[in-house]
């Protein structure tokens, strides 16, 4: 059993939202530097999103059965709910098997990855007077997939420009 490296679990979250991102018609550019608390930012149609990207392979299951919570330093967590931010601000949680030989299978002519992400908005969320990280609650209904950018989108555009009729 191959246990995984920091490294190798950022790359993979990277490497996860970038594929979610590219079928939701959505570009991204990787920070070599994450000094503003973002790794990743989206854009789509001239909007963008801002993401701190995380992985895990032993995540915390609340007792409900269908929210994660990961414990999110408090300089990220202030730096992703700035009111002043031009672009929202987000957290992804990838989860994968303890095993970074599962994470992925290739098979004939497809590359399968054996992961799902979620995505929690930060965003102008209320400050908390946490010392060292504060838990964010992470919905499995909140999937890091092609809807779940959908609405990452939607919300970004109506914060900016507020309730366009139809959608984004």
């Amino acid at each position: 059993m191959g246990e995984p490296e920091t490294w190798q679990q950022e790359q993979v979250s990277l490497a996860y939202l970038s594929a979610v991102a590219t079928r939701a018609g959505a570009t991204s550019a990787v920070w070599n530097v994450d000094k503003d608390g973002v790794d990743v930012t989206l854009q789509r149609d001239l909007i963008d999103v801002a993401f701190q990207m995380k992985c895990t392979y032993a995540p915390i299951l609340l007792a409900d059965g269908e929210t994660y919570a990961f414990d999110l330093d408090m300089r990220t967590y202030d730096i992703l709910r700035k009111p002043t931010r031009s672009s929202a601000g987000f957290l992804g949680l990838v989860v994968v098997p303890r095993d970074i030989d599962e994470w992925l299978t290739q098979e004939d002519e497809s590359l399968f990855m054996r992961c799902a992400g979620y995505y929690a908005r930060i965003q102008d969320s209320p400050e908390v007077s946490n010392q060292g990280t504060t838990r964010i609650h992470l919905p499995k209904k909140q999937r890091l997939d092609r809807a779940g950018l959908d609405d990452v989108f939607s919300y970004a555009f109506n914060r900016l420009f507020g309730p366009r009729e139809g959608g984004l």
